[in-house]
């Protein structure tokens, strides 16, 4: 069995036939570990800020007297905007 196996399908992809902002993501997270890290910005160039969001929300639920609130919300809209432009340059 691999990895790739257990992967979900995009819902909007598979329904709609539109990829949504974030298909690639899990592949990309897949090839991040494997040590492919130029295969994996490439694939969905957001992959690097997102982790270190996700890593930085792992850490806020384990450190409670910080206030990581402003710092999420600030890597949530960055996120946001490399994934919007990613979009969009894959598309138009």
């Amino acid at each position: 069995m691999k990895v790739e196996d257990f992967m979900l399908t995009c819902p909007s992809k598979k329904f709609l036939g539109v990829e949504c902002l974030g298909c690639g993501a899990q592949r990309a997270v897949v090839l991040v570990f494997e040590g492919k890290f130029s295969e994996a910005f490439h694939l969905y160039p957001a992959v690097y800020t997102l982790l270190l969001f996700f890593f930085t929300l792992g850490i806020s639920f384990i450190d409670r007297k910080r206030k990581y609130s402003s710092i999420l919300l600030g890597m949530a809209v960055v996120n946001l905007i490399i994934m919007v432009v990613a979009y969009a340059y894959k598309h138009y």
